[in-house]
């Protein structure tokens, strides 16, 4: 929370109507409520975000997400990625301090991995990012899925790299190294994130179409917090009605 150092944490949802695979999908209708209002309930449970606000391009999520009571920030509908349209929604948060890029598919997400997430960028002013994994068996058909983003850490628990391929390869069995499945949660600086989409796309970045490469190019500190939290995303109508089973059984 908000400290005698100015530390103010903000979490934000961006949400866009035009998904490529499932339009519509932040008012998709899950037991009776709209994706991203699920989300933004979870959040709501947070005790470390000082605020939370949903970014849009879309009139008809901003007017879902205000009879649900969310504070909506518009921004342009020319923005490539969710991180670009967080930065321009910063313009309307002169006290954030920090972010926390909460996706708006994950109506399931554990407030405490978001609480984490916030309490660790604030404890370190020398660090860019933070984000989440999931230990993996090796042997599970999930490490070969391109769907599916490995990383790599340090021993301090700094990410050396992300990708789509299979990582570590091991070539030698090691006892108790599991593969870490990256989960799409993000928490920056606001000093980072602001230079962050100032920069072009990096080679690493294009080659395996992952956004958090290009801050591991430029030399960013991102610090990759282990997390049982497993909870899936919604890409499909299909998965939408996963998770309503899922809510139905909770």
């Amino acid at each position: 929370m908000s400290d005698s150092r100015g530390t103010h944490i903000v979490g934000i949802l961006p949400a866009r109507w035009g998904s490529s695979r499932f339009p519509g999908k932040p008012l998709h209708l899950i037991a009776g409520k709209p994706l991203i209002q699920h989300v933004w309930e979870r959040c709501r449970q947070c005790t470390k975000l000082d605020a939370l606000a949903i970014a849009t391009d879309d009139a008809r999520i901003q007017s879902a997400a205000e009879a649900f009571d969310a504070r909506v920030i518009m921004t342009s509908p020319d923005h490539p990625t969710g991180t670009d349209r967080i930065a321009e929604a910063l313009g309307s948060l002169p006290q954030a301090s920090h972010i926390v890029n909460i996706q708006g598919d994950e109506p399931l997400i554990e407030p405490a991995l978001i609480d984490e997430l916030a309490a660790v960028m604030a404890a370190d002013p020398a660090l860019d990012m933070a984000t989440a994994a999931n230990p993996l068996d090796p042997a599970d058909p999930a490490v070969h899925d391109p769907n599916v983003v490995k990383v790599v850490t340090a021993l301090d628990g700094r990410a050396l790299y992300f990708s789509r391929s299979p990582l570590p390869f091991f070539r030698n069995a090691v006892d108790g190294l599991p593969v870490y499945r990256h989960k799409g949660i993000y928490a920056y600086r606001r000093s980072f994130l602001e230079t962050f989409v100032t920069w072009p796309p990096s080679p690493l970045e294009r080659a395996e179409s992952l956004e958090q490469l290009r801050a591991l190019e430029n030399g960013a500190s991102i610090q990759v917090i282990p997390t049982t939290d497993t909870s899936p995303g919604v890409d499909t109508p299909e998965q939408a009605l996963e998770i309503e089973r899922l809510l139905a059984e909770s």
